[in-house]
């Protein structure tokens, strides 16, 4: 993938056997990786994190190195897009306790910032 653009999908989906509905919605963002540099992937590759990733790499951690740029929600590339999974739970009536554009202007992972707005 170095040096080229992907897309990361996230799909989700809200189902109640109760209220009989079912939604189901994808988030996709695009993720850059930073042209080749061995010495780059040597030092990710030692750190261990690419086991049991899907693409081998977490941009919440180390990964993030190997990453140039996002066009997208950085969650839908952790594997669970905050926004999406809010915006289904209020349209299924429920209640969400979080302000999530408050959430969203924090930042809460050391490197969200570094990717997009």
């Amino acid at each position: 993938m170095a040096g080229r653009e992907h897309h990361v999908q996230t799909a989700v989906a809200l189902s109640c056997v109760v209220r009989c509905m079912e939604l189901t919605q994808v988030s996709t963002a695009c993720v850059w990786m930073k042209p080749f540099n061995a010495e780059a992937h040597e030092r990710y590759l030692a750190t261990g994190d690419s086991l049991g990733k899907a693409g081998a790499y977490s941009i919440q951690g180390p990964g993030s190195e190997l990453v140039e740029r996002l066009d997208g929600d950085f969650t839908t590339v952790v594997g669970f897009p905050l926004r999406l999974v809010a915006n289904l739970l209020a349209q299924s009536g429920v209640n969400v306790p979080v302000d999530i554009d408050a959430l969203y202007v924090s930042k809460p992972y050391g490197n969200w910032a570094s990717f997009h707005g």
